[in-house]
C-alpha cells in the first residue's frame, strides 16, 4: 500500500482487543463528522490515498466542506479496495489483462510485471440457462449443458486464477456473484498491512449495489474502469448530492422485503435519484435485517441511484458473524465504525441534498410490470391494473422476437421504454382446479380480447389464452439471498400441497438460489419435497430467468403461444422486467416475491384477484385462497431460527474456490503468457496493443471522416454495445458460421465477450436503434458511402469498407449520448469498428470518460446546436481540427470542426472538447488507458 501524504496528520492508531491497526481518523479533517456515512468513507479513501497528484488536499477538503445543496462540480478519484466480476462482463477483462502481458513482454518486459494490484475476484454465475426443469435431474442436466457450452472460456479463466496474483475465481454451481459477495467475499472493514480501512467495492454487475447493504460503498461499472481499478488506477467521479431516506415504523405481518422494495423503488423513481448516492437513516434502519438491506441496496440501478447506502451497526455484524466471519473481523469492524462516526445513529438527523421518509407499516404487498421495476402495482389491483395494460399488447410486434435487448445482465429501461407500443390479447387461461382439470380461458371474458388456444402438452389437453402464466421463476440476486421470502415461499408450498393444490400445467417454473446456503436450509426444514410438488425443483446456481437464461419454454407451448400470438406473461422473482428480456416468447413480465410467484404458478394466469378468486379446491371440495396458505410471520421466523445456522454457511464456503470434479478436470493451459487458438470463437487475443511502441505517436486532427451512424437524443450504452442472442444472418452469425459454429452453438454476445471479432459485429446492432442516414429503418444499419448509391449496409460492414480505404468515421449524438450500463464494449466496439469521434449535444460522464479510455475523442456541439439545427444530415465528410494541441501538453478547450457537404458547401462551428481532466488528457495522448497502464509499468520496472 502506498503511503498517503497525510497533509491533515490523520494517521493514527486503533486498538481492537490485542491488535492495533494503523487508520485515518476522519476528525482530523474539520466538517468531516457531520457527513453522510457515504461520505465519510469516500474522505476517508482520499485521505488515506493523499498522493498530492490525483489526490490533493484540496480534494479532501471539497468532501470536508460538501455543500448539500449544491450541483455536483467537483471531480475526485476514488481508488475501491477491490472488485468483483461476473463471467460475462469478468472475461474480457481478464482477456485484456492477458493481452497486456503478451504487449509488456513484446516491449522486453517481464510478464510478472502484470498483475491485478487489488483484489479481482470473479464469480462464475450468468453461464447457466434453464434448458431442464420439472425433475430431480433438472440441476445436473443444466450444468453439464453449461460446462459444454462454455469450455473454452472456463479453461482460459482456470489459467488466470493460476497465471495471475490476487485474482480468484469461484467456480460455476456455487451462487450468484452478489450473493456469494456479501456471504463471504465481503470484507466491511479491511486490513492490509497494519492499516485498517472501510471496505470499497466496485464490479462488473449493475447489482454490485447488493453490498451496500452491509454498509460498503461501491457500484457497478464497465470494463474498463474494473481493468484501471484493478492496475491501481483510481475512477473518476465527481462529489455527489445524497439524497436521505428515513425509515420508520415497522413491516406488518404479510407484507415481505419484496413488497417494500418496490414500494422503495415506485418513490424513488418518482422523486428523481439519477447519479445520485440514496442513504438510509432513522430509527425504522435499525428493524431491518440485514437480508432486507441487501435487497433494498440490490435495486439500486431500478430506481436510478449510484449507490444504496445503509450504516454499518449491530444487524450488521451480527450478519457477519451469522456468515462465518472471524472474531477478529467481528471486533475490527465495529471498533473501526465507531471510531469513524460510521455506526448508525437512529437519532441523528445528518444533513442531506433531499430528503424521503417512508412508514415500514404503509406498505403492501406489491408486484411490479407488465415490462419496468418501478411500475409498481399493489396486488389488489393486479387484476385491474392487467386488464387495462393487455390492451398494449395485442396484436403489436413481439418485442422479444429477435432476441430482446440486454446490458451486462440483460436489457435496461433506456433501452427498451424506447417502443410504448405492446403488442398482443386478452384473458388468459383460468387455473387448473386440485385435480388437474384446466377451465376453458375464454370463460368469463367478458369483452376482454382473447384468443383461445389448443395445446395438447405432458399429456394434457389444455386451452392457453393472453395473460397466461408461461414462466414462473424464483430467481436472482434481490430475492434468493433474502431467508424470509425464501422460507415463506417453501411454506406457502408445503400448505398448498397439503390443501391438494398443483401448479398450472403449462407453466415452466424454476428455483435457482444465489447460494447453496438456501439448499441447506431448504434441506433442513424439509421444504424441498414440498416445492417441488408445485413444481419448483432446484435448475441451478447463478442468474437465470432474471438476465433472459430462462431457457426455451417446451416446444407445443412455445407453439401455441406464437399460433396464438399470445400475450404470455412472466412472473419472477427478479429485478428485471423489461420488454423482450426474459424469454423470446414471454410480452408481459412482472417482478414479485418468490412467495407471489409459487402463488401466481398455481393461478396460472394474471387475470387473477387473489382476494376474490379461488386458487383451487382442497381434498374435500372446498375453495382455498391465497390467504388459506399464506404462511405467518411467526412461522416464517420459527423456521428460520431452526434452519439457518452459521455452521451452514461456514460449511458451504469452506472450499468456496474448489469447485466440482468438472471445474478440477479441465485441461487447464500453463505458462504466464496465454496460448491463444486462432480458431477460438470465445477467446481471441485483444488487438488493442498491435504495433504499440514504448512512446506514445503524436495524436493527430481527424481528416475526411464519414458519419457511421446519425443518433437522436437518450442513445444509451444498451444500444450501442453488443449484447443478447445472436441474430441468424447478422456479422456476428456469418463471422460464427464462417467458423463452423453450428446455429444451435451460437450462444450468446454476452458469453462471447472474451472475442472482440463476435463482439465489434455487434455494436450498434442493437433492433431499437434508429440510425437517422436512414428513413424508418430500425437495428444495426447505415448508409455505406464507399458504395455508388450509399446503399443500406450493416454498420460493421460499412465500418469495414471505410476502413479498407483509409477513412475515418464519426458518429453524431444528441442529448445525453451514452446513458446505461453495457460501458466497457460499448466504447471498445465503438474504437474497433475505426470511430475517431462522437459529437453528441451532452454525454453521460462515465461513457464520454470510457471512450477517451479506449482513444476516441468526445466532443460536443456548440451550446443550443445539434446536427440537425446545423443542417446536417449525415452526408458530410467531416474534418477536426485543434486536437493536436495535446501533443504540447495542453488541453484544447474546443476543435474546429468543418462538415463538408456533396455539392462543396461547409458547415463549420467551434465545439468544446470533452476531455476534461490532466488524467484524461494522458490517457488520450496515450491512445487509451491500458496503453497508458502498459508504458507506466514499462517505464517502472
Amino acid at each position: 500500500m502506498t503511503e498517503s501524504k497525510n497533509s491533515f496528520d490523520a494517521k493514527s492508531t486503533l486498538e481492537v482487543g490485542e491488535k492495533s491497526y494503523d487508520y485515518y481518523r476522519l476528525s482530523a479533517v474539520p466538517g468531516m463528522e457531520k457527513l453522510p456515512y457515504s461520505l465519510k468513507v469516500l474522505g476517508e479513501n482520499l485521505l488515506r490515498n493523499e498522493d498530492g497528484k490525483n489526490v490533493t488536499r484540496e480534494h479532501i477538503e471539497a468532501v470536508a466542506n460538501w455543500d448539500a445543496s449544491a450541483d455536483p462540480s467537483i471531480e475526485i478519484q476514488f481508488t475501491p479496495a477491490r472488485v468483483i466480476m461476473q463471467d460475462f462482463t469478468g472475461v474480457a477483462c481478464i482477456v485484456d489483462l492477458a493481452t497486456i502481458r503478451d504487449a509488456v513482454v513484446t516491449l522486453g518486459g517481464e510478464a510478472d510485471q502484470v498483475n491485478p494490484l487489488n483484489p479481482a475476484e470473479m464469480v462464475i454465475d450468468h453461464s447457466v440457462i434453464i434448458e431442464a426443469f420439472g425433475d430431480s435431474d433438472a440441476l445436473e442436466k443444466n450444468v453439464e449443458i453449461e460446462y459444454q457450452r462454455n469450455d473454452e472460456r472456463y479453461k482460459f479463466l482456470r489459467w488466470g486464477t493460476g497465471a495471475f496474483d490476487n485474482f480468484r475465481v469461484v467456480p460455476p454451481g456455487t451462487g450468484i456473484v452478489h450473493q456469494v459477495n456479501i456471504e463471504y467475499l465481503a470484507r466491511s472493514v479491511f486490513e492490509k498491512d497494519g492499516v485498517a480501512y472501510p471496505d470499497t467495492c466496485v464490479g462488473t454487475d449493475s447489482h454490485t449495489t447488493m453490498q451496500n447493504g452491509l454498509g460498503i460503498l461501491g457500484w457497478g461499472v464497465g470494463g474498463i474502469e474494473a481493468e484501471a481499478a484493478m492496475l491501481g488506477q483510481p475512477i473518476s467521479m465527481l462529489i455527489p448530492r445524497v439524497v436521505g431516506f428515513k425509515l420508520t415504523g415497522e413491516i406488518n405481518a404479510g407484507v415481505t422485503a419484496t413488497d417494500v422494495v418496490l414500494t422503495i423503488t415506485d418513490l424513488l423513481r418518482q422523486h428523481g435519484v439519477v447519479g445520485k448516492f440514496v442513504e438510509f437513516y432513522g430509527k425504522g434502519v435499525g428493524e431491518l435485517p440485514l437480508a432486507n438491506r441487501a435487497t433494498i441496496g440490490n435495486m439500486s440501478p431500478e430506481f436510478g441511484s449510484t449507490a444504496a447506502m445503509f450504516p454499518i451497526d449491530e444487524e450488521t455484524v451480527k450478519y457477519l458473524e451469522l456468515t462465518g466471519r472471524d472474531k477478529e473481523t467481528l471486533e475490527r469492524v465495529e471498533a473501526y465504525a465507531k471510531a469513524q462516526g460510521m455506526w448508525l445513529d437512529p437519532e441523528a438527523e445528518i444533513e442531506y441534498s433531499e430528503y424521503l421518509e417512508l412508514d415500514l407499516s404503509t406498505v403492501v404487498p406489491s408486484i411490479a410490470g407488465p415490462k419496468r421495476p418501478q411500475d409498481r402495482i399493489e396486488l389488489s389491483d393486479s387484476k385491474s391494473q392487467f386488464r387495462k395494460d393487455i390492451h398494449n399488447y395485442v396484436e403489436a410486434p413481439n418485442v422479444g422476437e429477435e432476441g430482446g435487448v440486454f446490458d451486462d445482465e440483460g436489457p435496461t429501461t433506456e433501452a427498451t421504454s424506447a417502443s410504448d407500443s405492446g403488442s398482443s390479447s386478452e384473458t388468459p387461461a383460468s387455473a387448473a382446479d386440485a385435480k388437474g382439470n384446466v377451465p376453458s380461458a375464454a370463460e368469463g371474458a367478458e369483452g376482454r380480447p382473447s384468443n383461445p388456444t389448443a395445446v395438447h402438452y405432458n399429456g394434457q389437453d389444455m386451452e392457453l389464452d393472453h395473460g397466461m402464466v408461461a414462466i414462473a421463476s424464483i430467481t436472482s440476486c434481490t430475492n434468493t439471498s433474502n431467508p424470509s421470502v425464501m422460507i415463506g415461499a417453501g411454506l406457502l408450498a408445503r400448505k398448498a400441497a397439503e390443501k391438494g393444490l398443483q401448479s398450472a400445467p403449462w407453466v415452466k417454473t424454476s428455483m435457482a438460489p444465489g447460494s447453496q446456503v438456501v439448499n441447506g436450509y431448504y434441506e433442513a426444514a424439509g421444504l424441498w419435497k414440498d416445492l417441488e410438488a408445485m413444481g419448483f425443483y432446484l435448475v441451478g446456481y447463478g442468474c437465470t430467468t432474471c438476465i433472459g437464461n430462462s431457457g426455451p419454454l417446451p416446444d407445443e407451448i412455445s407453439a401455441g403461444i406464437n399460433e396464438g400470438d399470445l400475450a404470455a406473461t412472466a412472473v419472477l422473482s427478479g429485478n428485471r422486467n423489461f420488454e423482450g428480456r426474459i424469454n423470446p416468447d414471454v410480452k408481459m413480465n412482472y417482478l414479485a416475491s418468490p412467495i407471489l410467484v409459487i402463488a401466481y404458478a398455481i393461478a396460472g394466469t394474471m387475470d387473477f384477484d387473489f382476494e376474490t378468486q379461488a386458487l383451487g379446491k382442497d381434498n374435500e371440495g372446498n375453495d382455498v385462497f391465497l390467504r388459506d396458505i399464506w404462511p405467518s410471520t411467526e412461522e416464517i421466523e420459527k423456521v428460520i431460527a431452526e434452519s439457518i445456522t452459521k455452521e451452514l454457511y461456514t460449511a458451504d464456503y469452506a472450499d468456496v474456490f474448489k469447485g466440482d470434479e468438472r471445474w478440477q478436470n479441465l485441461d487447464v493451459p500453463t505458462g504466464k503468457t496465454f496460448e491463444w487458438d486462432e480458431n477460438s470463437t470465445y477467446i481471441r487475443r485483444a488487438p488493442y496493443f498491435d504495433g504499440m511502441s514504448t512512446e506514445p505517436e503524436a495524436v493527430k486532427d481527424i481528416s475526411g471522416a464519414r458519419v457511421l451512424a446519425l443518433l437522436g437524443d437518450s442513445v444509451t450504452t444498451d444500444h450501442i454495445s453488443p449484447a443478447s442472442t445472436i441474430k441468424p444472418g447478422s456479422p456476428a452469425a456469418q463471422y460464427l458460421d464462417e467458423h463452423g459454429v453450428e446455429r444451435k452453438d451460437y450462444n450468446s454476445l454476452g458469453a462471447r465477450r472474451g472475442n472482440h471479432e463476435v463482439m465489434v459485429r455487434g455494436t450498434f446492432a442493437n433492433i431499437r436503434l434508429q440510425n437517422q442516414l436512414l428513413d424508418n429503418v430500425s437495428g444495426g444499419y447505415t448508409r455505406d458511402f464507399t458504395q455508388e448509391g450509399a446503399p443500406q449496409a450493416y454498420i460493421y460492414d460499412a465500418a469495414m469498407n471505410y476502413k479498407e480505404q483509409d477513412t475515418p468515421l464519426v458518429v453524431l449524438g444528441g442529448k445525453e449520448y451514452g446513458t446505461g450500463s453495457s460501458r466497457d464494449w460499448a466504447a471498445k466496439g465503438t474504437l474497433l469498428l475505426g470511430v475517431k469521434a462522437v459529437i453528441a449535444e451532452s454525454f453521460e460522464r462515465i461513457h464520454r470518460s470510457n471512450l477517451i479510455g479506449m482513444g476516441v475523442v468526445p466532443v460536443q456541439f456548440p451550446e443550443g446546436e445539434s446536427w440537425k439545427s446545423l443542417g446536417i444530415d449525415g452526408s458530410e465528410t467531416f474534418d477536426i481540427s485543434g486536437i493536436e494541441e495535446l501533443n504540447n501538453g495542453g488541453i484544447p478547450k474546443s476543435v474546429k470542426v468543418v462538415a463538408t457537404k456533396e455539392n462543396g458547401e461547409k458547415i463549420e462551428f467551434d465545439a468544446p472538447t470533452r476531455i476534461d481532466t490532466p488524467g484524461e488528457a494522458d490517457y488520450y495522448r496515450n491512445g487509451g488507458i491500458l496503453q497508458y497502464v502498459l508504458r507506466n509499468m514499462m517505464a517502472s520496472k
